[in-house]
């Protein structure tokens, strides 16, 4: 019942099934078969462009039971997932799962058709506002499942997650279905977490408020993916597509830590020509990214390339030389949609050259350094990014498990107490992230390295930075705010976080009132 971590999970999850246990980030490795796909063959005259999304489910047949998919990449301004499942909902269709990368805020009214079973799975990579709630409240009648940015891709390849339907937002399409992100109203950029989806999914329909004549240019997914092309006025709010605009913190506690991760990375020896970085979208993180950006000018380094949801601090790196490529899998804002259309050395990816650890290669094996955040961690170094204080879901791994497993130096940069709460715990709520991911963790107050990283133990001896064992930071902590109280839960299961390679690394319980 309990998995190498030693976190107690059953071998068999109603709702979900038979649970292949977590047994280290490497141990799910060798040669790996990918699925067969289902064709509709297209003839020549014959007419792709359909007048409605009622129109495209005449079309597609759609039954309960069926899995539909959905891209996040319109992010908290995606109207596209609400508007094709109330169109399912009108129909009398129950018992539908939601194969979407991630769920935001923007996706309230899922909570209602989750109360009334028109929807009743929810498959995705982060899960924030009032369908967390809903789902951490049990009123999903199976339990989520959590992956991650990897790991998806990985479960469509394999066939562990069939796709009936791909419903994909595109800010352009022609009248054939080739499809790019880079113009029309709900521009978003690269459309790398769809292109499993399109490629897998027994039926895609392009769904897009910017249909152009044939052919679009440039094309990001090609027609012979996609069944349909259906036009709408507005497939998303550009507002809310950069929505939490991406910006260096100010707080000086947040700069103070970004300035020792930078010293860390120096101290690793990482910082070199042809080194390779990514970092989240968070003030903090981007914060050490600005930092960075001064050592290399200092050192005169040439980077090979950043990675991953690419921001306008990072388009400014390519810009001053100090990278010579980006692979993009999201934009985060404006400026890096404007250089994924124009800079050829900007490039896209897709989520499974990205993260997919069961492929030949994904660009997160090729990574340096990763800056990482972190809801919970502790004395093992595991992380959380699911779940908060109280045991709600207020997230998921998104690329944090892919990224700390690909990348030489994984760095999780924080404050040690959030809300009056200290960070590092003798067991996190729920584990993201596997401690064996992770080799270092910043805060304020002081550094922890994993003690498996014995020779970047070494390097920062050398350094004036407060290194101390982790348990020394819990405990620094806990003299300031006391202990936390543990936090209670039921025995019923609402999520079943999986690991990249499609083992089960945790479960959420629901929290007790």
């Amino acid at each position: 019942m309990k998995n190498i971590l030693g976190r107690d999970i059953p071998d068999y999850i109603e709702g979900y099934g038979s649970v292949k246990h977590f047994e280290g980030a490497f141990s799910n490795y060798g040669v790996k078969e990918k699925v067969g796909v289902k064709v509709s063959t297209v003839k020549p005259g014959e007419e792709k462009v359909l007048n409605s999304i009622d129109e495209a489910l005449d079309r597609l047949e759609l039954k309960d039971g069926m899995t539909i998919s959905f891209h996040h990449h319109l992010r908290n301004g995606d109207f596209v997932l609400n508007n094709v499942v109330y169109a399912i909902s009108k129909r009398g269709i129950k018992d539908i799962k939601i194969a979407a990368s991630s769920i935001f805020p923007v996706h309230e009214p899922l909570v209602e058709h989750i109360k009334n079973g028109v929807v009743t799975g929810i498959i995705a990579n982060y899960i924030s506002g009032p369908v967390a709630e809903a789902v951490s409240r049990g009123e999903l009648k199976n339990p989520a499942v959590m992956m991650t940015h990897g790991g998806r891709p990985r479960a469509i390849e394999s066939g562990d997650l069939h796709i009936d339907v791909a419903f994909i937002g595109a800010p352009t399409a022609d009248t054939y279905g080739n499809i790019n992100g880079v113009y029309g109203d709900a521009a978003c950029g690269s459309l790398g977490y769809a292109v499993s989806d399109a490629e897998y999914a027994d039926k895609v329909v392009a769904i897009t408020d910017n249909l152009v004549p044939y052919p679009a240019s440039p094309i990001e997914i090609s027609q012979i993916y996609v069944d349909y092309v259906v036009k709408v006025d507005s497939i998303g709010n550009p507002a809310g597509i950069v929505s939490g605009t991406t910006k260096v913190t100010k707080d000086p506690v947040g700069l103070k830590i970004a300035k020792m991760a930078a010293k860390v990375i120096e101290a690793s020896g990482l910082v070199k020509d042809g080194m390779s970085f990514q970092t989240g979208a968070g003030g903090t993180s981007l914060a050490v990214a600005v930092e960075l950006k001064e050592i290399m000018k200092k050192k005169d380094v040439v980077g090979s390339f950043a990675a991953g949801g690419i921001t306008g601090y990072i388009v400014d790196m390519l810009e001053e030389g100090l990278f010579r490529s980006l692979f993009d899998v999201q934009c985060f804002d404006l400026k890096a949609v404007e250089s994924y259309r124009n800079n050829p050395k900007h490039q896209g990816m897709s989520g499974s050259m990205y993260g997919n650890p069961h492929n030949k290669g994904a660009v997160v094996n090729n990574l340096d350094v990763m800056i990482l955040g972190a809801t919970e961690i502790d004395t093992d170094f595991n992380v959380n990014v699911t779940t908060g204080s109280s045991g709600v879901i207020m997230g998921g791994s998104g690329g944090h498990s892919d990224t700390a497993a690909g990348s030489k130096l994984s760095i999780v940069v924080t404050n040690l107490i959030k809300g009056r709460l200290p960070i590092i715990k003798d067991r996190v709520t729920t584990v993201t992230t596997p401690g064996e991911s992770i080799d270092v963790v910043v805060t304020e107050r002081g550094i922890a390295v994993n003690p498996a990283r014995e020779d970047l133990i070494e390097e920062l001896k050398k350094t004036n930075l407060p290194v101390m064992t982790i348990e020394d930071l819990k405990q620094l902590a806990e003299t300031m705010t006391g202990k936390p109280e543990e936090i209670q839960t039921s025995e019923e299961i609402v999520a079943v976080v999986e690991y990249r390679d499609g083992t089960v690394i945790d479960v959420v319980k629901k929290p007790l009132e």
